[in-house]
C-alpha cells in the first residue's frame, strides 16, 4: 500500500498535518494532524509498503515492543483506508 496521490504533508503552526491538493480539495471534509510516528510512517508510504515492512522500520527506528508496534500500525492504517488516503495492490487490479 502506499499514499494516493494528491495527498500532502505540511507543518503548519508547528503541527504535522495531511493536507488536500488538486481535485481532493472538494472531496476531503476532514483534517488529519500526524504525530512524530505518523509522519515517519507517512513518509515510509511514499513508496508502497507491506505492513511487515512498515513493522520493521519502526522496530528499527524506535524502542519499541513488536506488539506496540504493530497494534499502532494497524490503528494508523485503519485510519488511511477510512479516510480513502492509501491505495493497495488489490485497488489497482
Amino acid at each position: 500500500m502506499k499514499i494516493k496521490e494528491g495527498f500532502i504533508l505540511k507543518e503548519i503552526a508547528g503541527e504535522n498535518v495531511v493536507v488536500p491538493v488538486g481535485e481532493n480539495l472538494v472531496d476531503f471534509g476532514a483534517m488529519i494532524v500526524l504525530n512524530q510516528t505518523g509522519v515517519f510512517l507517512w513518509k515510509l508510504l511514499q513508496e508502497d509498503k507491506t505492513e511487515s515492512q512498515l513493522l520493521q522500520s519502526v522496530l528499527s527506528e524506535y524502542d519499541v515492543d513488536q506488539q506496540s508496534a504493530k497494534q499502532d500500525i494497524r490503528e494508523f492504517i485503519d485510519t488511511l483506508i477510512e479516510k480513502d488516503l492509501v491505495v493497495s495492490d488489490n485497488d489497482k487490479a
